[in-house]
């Protein structure tokens, strides 16, 4: 049998590159069209050299953490000196390959969503990314516009149609389609303020601790429990000193500047010297130095001999205010609890006491002798974009790469720097197109009343007042959020107790529901918000009226069905065809929690604690010395104002004629509370033995950085609404007053854009 037609037609296909159209082959009919594939410019020489991670290591970390907030691990590291070696060559440090290289390896580090910490498998693949920039470098240098565009090289898929790969984009090309793709998400998003409110609970919060070797928040990898080891106890309060240590470092007071002046510790009057750069002393290394002054950082604690001492990470040691100057003169609560700045002057005892209570000896870290202080004072607060690193914005209005903490998620909803500014352009579209064809523009509201006591006889009463003012108003101008924060009840829940069970806080709930009910518009197109207090189910079951444990869960479902039920009623009756508006709810969390909307753009902390009460009771007293005058005390008051500002009196005050030149002392004893709190960075500064504290869930009461708003329920003081540091703090007090001759109903009503709030009253 002759094979020699198939021989030839066997060599005529492997040296054609267009193969036959037979059946035989399976080629399709029409044959593709040749073409002369381009590789497109070749590749300048480059010799690459093996460069040790040790030598990249001070350029990537300039590149990485200081311009871009990011920390590289020891592998990362390891494969940027590789890739760097291979396409940098020799020429890598000199002529600053690696430098554009690395940024160029962050930036879209970056646009695909990695983390805080550059390794593989953390939100990003490092290695696609560096597969991305191998393909369009040239000369070790990136190659961007049209040079890149003519170094792609089209794959050509089954069909004959050429397509680009997905990972042979460059970066440009990349973050081009990137814009392209959130500007279609954008036009597809809900545009009413509500579908982006969400609340986020105390358990669900992430659990953040600070590292002080890498200067960095790391999450918790440890599961929580209700009954941890001791060392979570300790581990406790040395995050808040840290905390506290690395936000006054950044304090620019710390600072060492090289020109003469610098700035004052406080902008209030103070005694410490304005132009005068401020070291701190750790209390281990005071010893020897006796008859030296220092400024120390510590926590105000009590001795088990039941003196007065500063204790820090080092040691602790005894403390004599009985000379010092609180600064400001009156202006804040010193208690045992809080981490403090003293400045004074350290006394050696000669006399060693030995190892018996109270002894000098060093037993249990205190050392000898005792430190006299002069001053005494909060650490300064951190305003909220100082710690973002937000505080500057180039021209074009992005946000520069300072340092800060920007990068972090602290609430779970997304940080500042990945989702802030998309953020605030959703909430401009929404509150743009809620305002179109409205003579009057109109702002996101809510309204928040505290200590609602449903067994009390004109409590519902009042509400109904509340609810049928704000219902008489159009609909654009009701409150998007109503905030209700217990005690629920005036008495605790104690089941078998005598005084009061599930059964009748089940009633009270119910009542509620009732009231609730009466408005159904407002339950159609607002969101309410529960915070129980200590007095609720289930912590007041074992506490009997003390105080309980935070943070604390939400009230049951178990008493909360009649209300959800009237909620479920009123968005059934609702019509929603053509309507982006979501349906009303009602939610139910724990105390303290977080309310965020449009994300990270507005984080606003709710808390329901009696803590001006607390604080009077167990605050440091100290006589300062009233003969002789304060030299800092001649400035001019109006360069040398107080960051504290009061947004409005309340109106029982002005009624009582308090609104004169001096503030009433309502509004000094606001003051205090606002900023002791801030100052201090959580919700509880107080020993454990005062407000016990779920040791794993701490990091909940933490308020660092500082939100944009906090609401502090505190039934034992009076309304006011006042802005510090940028934070405005508001407590809405008791829902209806103790004490008044005639039935007075009080709440706030904050305005979320202005971030202002305003104390509200009236009669019913």
């Amino acid at each position: 049998m002759d094979r020699t037609p198939r021989m030839s037609s066997r060599i005529q296909t492997e040296s054609d590159p267009v193969p036959s159209s037979s059946p035989g082959f399976g080629t399709p009919v029409h044959p593709f069209r040749i073409t002369k594939s381009t590789n497109g410019p070749t590749k300048a020489p480059m010799l690459p050299i093996l460069l040790p991670p040790s030598t990249l290591r001070p350029v990537a970390f300039r590149t990485f953490t200081r311009k871009h907030n990011l920390t590289i691990s020891s592998s990362a590291l390891q494969t940027l000196a590789s890739f760097v070696g291979k396409n940098c060559g020799s020429g890598w440090r000199e002529e600053g390959l690696a430098e554009r290289v690395l940024d160029e390896v962050a930036k879209s580090w970056k646009k695909a969503g990695g983390g805080v910490i550059v390794e593989e498998g953390k939100g990003a693949s490092l290695k696609a990314i560096l597969q991305t920039l191998e393909g369009s470098m040239s000369g070790g240098r990136v190659i961007t516009g049209k040079a890149a565009d003519e170094r792609t090289i089209p794959i050509f898929s089954r069909n004959g149609d050429s397509e680009l790969g997905r990972d042979s984009l460059q970066p440009s090309l990349v973050s081009a389609r990137a814009t392209e793709d959130q500007e279609d998400d954008e036009t597809e998003v809900s545009l009413h303020p509500r579908s982006w409110i969400k609340v986020v609970g105390a358990f669900e919060l992430p659990r953040l601790t600070y590292n002080v070797d890498k200067k960095y928040f790391e999450a918790i990898k440890a599961r929580p429990a209700l009954f941890p080891p001791p060392t979570h106890k300790t581990t406790l309060f040395r995050d808040r000193y840290n905390v506290i240590y690395q936000r006054l470092l950044r304090n620019e007071s710390f600072q060492t500047s090289l020109s003469s002046s610098g700035p004052s510790l406080q902008r209030s009057s103070s005694s410490f010297a304005p132009q005068q750069c401020y070291k701190l002393t750790q209390i281990a290394n005071l010893l020897g130095r006796s008859g030296t002054s220092h400024l120390l950082l510590g926590m105000l604690s009590v001795s088990p001999a039941g003196d007065l001492s500063l204790t820090d990470l080092t040691g602790s040691v005894a403390l004599d205010l009985g000379h010092a100057r609180m600064i400001p003169e009156d202006g804040a609560w010193f208690a045992p609890g809080m981490i403090v700045l003293v400045d004074g002057i350290y006394e050696e005892e000669e006399n060693i006491r030995g190892s018996i209570l109270g002894g000098n000896s060093g037993i249990g870290g205190a050392i000898g002798g005792k430190f006299v202080g002069v001053s005494i004072c909060g650490p300064p607060c951190e305003r909220r974009e100082i710690s973002l690193g937000t505080s500057t914005q180039q021209c074009s209005g992005e946000v520069s790469s300072s340092g800060g903490f920007g990068w972090i998620d602290f609430l779970g909803v997304g940080s500042e720097r990945a989702r802030g500014s998309r953020m605030r352009k959703i909430q401009a579209r929404c509150i743009h197109d809620d305002q179109e064809g409205s003579d009057t523009p109109t702002w996101p509201k809510m309204a928040i009343m505290g200590e609602v006591n449903l067994d009390g006889m004109k409590t519902l009463d009042g509400l109904r007042r509340v609810f049928n003012l704000y219902n008489d108003l159009p609909l654009t101008e009701r409150p998007l959020v109503f905030v209700l924060i217990g005690n629920f009840v005036q008495k605790a829940i104690i089941n078998g107790g005598g005084q009061a069970g599930s059964i009748e806080y089940k009633e009270y709930i119910d009542s509620l529901a009732l009231v609730l009910s009466e408005f159904p518009t407002l339950l159609q197109h607002s969101t309410f918000i529960f915070v129980p207090g200590d007095n609720d189910p289930w912590a007041s079951a074992f506490s009997a009226g003390a105080t309980s444990t935070v943070p604390r869960q939400a009230i049951p479902e178990l008493f909360t069905s009649r209300v959800r039920r009237a909620f479920a009623m009123a968005n059934a009756e609702a019509e929603r065809s053509d309507s982006a508006e979501p349906p009303g709810e009602a939610i139910w969390t724990s105390n303290p929690c977080r309310f965020t909307l449009f994300g990270p753009v507005h984080d606003i902390a709710i808390f329901r604690d009696d803590i001006s009460g607390r604080l009077r009771r167990g605050a440091v007293s100290s006589k300062p010395d009233t003969d002789e005058p304060d030299i800092a005390m001649g400035e001019d008051p109006a360069t040398n104002a107080d960051p504290l500002t009061s947004e409005e009196a309340p109106e029982y005050a002005q009624q009582a004629g308090m609104n004169s030149g001096s503030p009433s002392p309502a509004v000094l004893m606001a003051r205090k509370l606002v900023k002791t709190i801030l100052d201090q960075g959580t919700l509880s500064p107080f020993p454990l033995s005062l407000r016990p504290v779920l040791w794993d869930y701490a990091s909940s009461l933490q308020l660092y950085p500082l939100p944009t708003a906090a609401i502090l329920a505190d039934a034992e003081a009076a309304p006011f609404s006042i802005t510090y540091e940028g934070c405005h703090v508001m407590n809405p007090g008791r829902l209806v007053p103790e004490g008044e001759l005639s039935s007075v109903v009080r709440w706030v009503e904050y305005d979320i854009l202005k971030n202002r709030g305003r104390v509200k009253q009236d009669r019913f």
